[in-house]
């Protein structure tokens, strides 16, 4: 019997109810500056999770940047380690299930499912008007807990969402180790405008006596939170960046030097938490001179999904694979745009030395597709309480070192509404009359960075390929930029101009937003 094109599937349904959870059109909102923070606690008892978080062995980690690969290092070593390992973390690129990590995998839809119905059932019928259902991340953090405890893992890796003291991972009272990823200015309206500001509410997940752990941090950073460890009796100490000789020859599995810094971590907290559960004698790993194999197989196998990833468009044809290939890196700080741009740079340098090296090899008879020619195209956007004119310039500037150009800009909205939690199959806003005001100040603030003054000219003729016009996709056209109303209608215009143009290779680089990756991976899945 056919199924009723209108049912919506269990899972579908489940996303509906989380999208009902959601109270702001933000990730960061008040509930992060301590709103009813006590109101987690309710949420546990009303759950019957208190037992079961305080005999949990968490691994709870906050931080400016840097804190998703350090959980992501730190989960990957102790499954290497033969633990079996909980691993939650926002936010997800793709599906929610992204963030519910058991043994390295993501959380199964059955199992999703079951986890989901059990704590929302409990808390609707328990909720009251003063105790109202919790909001997304509230939810989804004790959705974690609970899925852990049932689970019966051996180790919990918390990544804190936004922040620390108010954050919901923070019920955890504790925690085996703390750790404290590099800090610096992002999501300021909350957290404060002042690098003290923001290490006071990270180091809010300090616990009294358990040991922590921090890289090195700027002195008003440090400062503050050697102060708040005193204050709670905590043993503070700084890990400095893994040492790459230690890794036998082999590379981190996330790209990028930083990510020296956030292994560093990572193996202090794995240490710790294996000393502190009695699986490893004290001081038995020497990080100045060797690594256990464990730890070494963890670190150079980690993966983590929108960061420094390639992903050549599937929907060419055969022969025109390496057309059109897409960088995704959700760098969205002055910080870690240039580290995008550096790992951008870098890899375009490795993609052509590659092409020409097998040209070599193979000598092609087809001398247009030998002869190929690369341009790099930026797709950006940005969340509007970021500031544009710190982020774009960093990653002109830093590619520009490196020789590499951007030919056009293509700014565009998200898709994914702010309002809808969604899975693979629900792609997403499709509002006609999307405000793309934001979109066209960050044209202007790029125009503005390879123009100078230039970049007020109000030139909208739009850019067309192979003579189309496409003045009802492109918003506004400049000479090097483009706004389109919509991310498909870039995707469309970015494969029109790869199949038309076969003797060029299109290197799109995606940053800006962690939520724009995700899309385009959404995109590219279909």
């Amino acid at each position: 019997m056919a199924q009723d094109p209108t049912s919506v599937s269990p899972y579908d349904e489940a996303m509906d109810a989380l999208s009902s959870l959601i109270t702001q059109k933000s990730r960061a909102d008040q509930t992060n500056a301590g709103l009813r923070f006590e109101l987690m606690f309710d949420y546990v008892k009303i759950l019957d999770l208190e037992d079961s978080i305080s005999k949990m062995k968490i691994i709870h980690v906050a931080g400016t940047k840097g804190k998703g690969s350090t959980c992501t290092f730190t989960e990957a070593i102790l499954r290497n380690c033969g633990f079996r390992t909980g691993l939650f973390t926002s936010p997800h690129l793709i599906d929610v299930r992204e963030r519910f990590r058991l043994d390295g995998e993501d959380i199964s839809e059955e199992k999703f499912l079951a986890y989901f119905w059990w704590c929302w059932d409990r808390l609707k019928e328990k909720c009251t008007d003063d105790i109202p259902m919790p909001n997304l991340f509230r939810f989804l953090a004790l959705l974690a807990f609970k899925t852990f405890a049932a689970e019966q893992v051996d180790v919990a890796i918390m990544e804190v969402g936004l922040g620390g003291k108010f954050d919901a991972t923070n019920v955890v009272q504790t925690p085996v180790v703390c750790g404290i990823a590099s800090l610096g200015y992002d999501h300021t309206e909350i957290l404060g405008d002042t690098l003290a500001a923001i290490a006071g509410e990270k180091a809010g997940i300090f616990k009294k006596g358990v040991p922590a752990f921090t890289v090195p941090q700027p002195d008003e950073a440090k400062e503050v939170l050697k102060e708040k460890a005193a204050q709670l009796d905590v043993p503070l100490q700084v890990a400095y960046p893994l040492d790459s000789k230690l890794l036998n020859g082999l590379n981190l599995g996330l790209v990028g030097d930083h990510q020296y810094v956030n292994a560093g971590l990572a193996i202090k907290l794995c240490s710790t938490w294996l000393q502190s559960t009695g699986h490893l004698e004290p001081d038995s790993i020497d990080q100045n001179n060797s690594l256990p194999q464990q730890f070494i197989k963890g670190l150079t196998t980690a993966t983590l999904q929108g960061r420094a990833q390639i992903i050549r468009d599937p929907s060419l044809d055969i022969e025109s694979v390496g057309d059109l290939v897409f960088y995704l890196d959700g760098a969205h700080s002055p910080e870690s745009m240039e580290v995008c741009a550096n790992w951008f740079s870098l890899a375009i340098k490795e993609d052509d030395r590659q092409q020409k090296a097998s040209n070599e090899i193979v000598p092609l008879n087809n001398s247009e597709t030998a002869s190929k020619n690369s341009t790099q195209i930026l797709l950006f956007n940005c969340m509007s309480v970021r500031d544009p004119q710190l982020l774009l310039p960093q990653l002109v500037k830093t590619c520009g070192g490196h020789g590499i150009n951007f030919n056009k800009a293509l700014f565009v909205p998200n898709m994914s509404l702010y309002t809808k939690v969604g899975s693979t199959s629900s792609l997403l806003s499709t509002d006609p009359i999307a405000d793309l005001s934001w979109q066209l100040t960050l044209q202007r603030v790029w125009e503005n960075i390879v123009f100078g003054d230039r970049g007020n000219t109000n030139n909208s003729d739009a850019i067309s390929v192979d003579g189309k016009d496409h003045s009802e996709t492109t918003v506004k056209s400049w000479e090097n930029s483009m706004v389109f109303s919509s991310l498909p209608l870039a995707i469309k215009w970015l494969r029109d101009a790869a199949k038309q143009n076969k003797s060029v290779r299109m290197q799109v680089l995606v940053t800006g937003s962690l939520h724009l990756v995700g899309d385009v991976m959404k995109l590219l899945k279909k």
